[in-house]
């Protein structure tokens, strides 16, 4: 990083409030604790700091169908137990619960990577920072792992809109499978993972051995 590189830093509070449920492994409150680190660091000093808006639905369907937005709209805990072929077919439970706030957690994340990409797109930062993102699970009509919307896939159309190729770099631990799914037969957009792969590791996918399509190079750690 440039000493003179401008940054923007997005983060909205409520994004760390939500509650997945006991015992499970996803914990937005780390978000808060980041958050709170950077603060104590002085590095928002360095940054410009800004709450992301809230993505609309139109924009969530970029990518995602209509029918998968407009349902994550409506669901919440007391109703979920009406709309079972829905959850399934949505594939909402165990691993992607029903949580209070849902949507409005999906709009921040999601909101997020859209402000940081059309930053960078209107050359008003060099680096945009989104701690809240990431989710690269999610496929176009259900969600997995953890993911309901995928904001990077969101982030990447808004940085097509003005360069021609994109370059995804995923590092975290699973295969970034949703992001690859999506641009899978463009080569506008070239997905690099480095992840682990066998024993049954979710999500299962990202061989090595996998044919390409000329856009996509999975790399693991066994």
């Amino acid at each position: 990083m440039r000493s003179k590189d401008k940054i923007s830093y997005f983060y909205d509070g409520d994004v760390g409030s939500v509650y997945f449920g006991p015992n499970h492994p996803m914990k937005p409150h780390r978000l808060c604790m980041t958050h709170h680190l950077i603060l104590a660091y002085g590095l928002h000093s360095k940054m410009e700091v800004y709450r992301p808006h809230k993505a609309y639905p139109i924009e969530m369907a970029q990518f995602h169908s209509p029918d998968y937005v407009e349902f994550l709209q409506r669901i919440n805990p007391e109703n979920q137990n009406l709309f079972p072929n829905e959850m399934a077919r949505y594939n909402l439970g165990e691993d992607c619960p029903v949580f209070e706030d849902l949507f409005e957690f999906c709009q921040l994340y999601a909101g997020g990577t859209i402000d940081a990409a059309r930053r960078l797109n209107n050359k008003l930062c060099d680096i945009a920072i989104n701690w809240a993102g990431g989710l690269h699970h999610a496929k176009k009509c259900d969600a997995s792992g953890f993911c309901y919307i995928n904001d990077l896939v969101l982030g990447i159309l808004e940085l097509l809109k003005h360069h021609p190729r994109v370059l995804y770099i995923d590092i975290d631990v699973h295969h970034g499978d949703g992001v690859e799914e999506a641009f899978y037969f463009t080569d506008r957009v070239m997905t690099v993972s480095f992840h682990k792969f066998g024993d049954k590791f979710f999500p299962g996918t990202g061989d090595v051995k996998e044919k390409e399509k000329g856009n996509f190079t999975p790399l693991m750690c066994r």
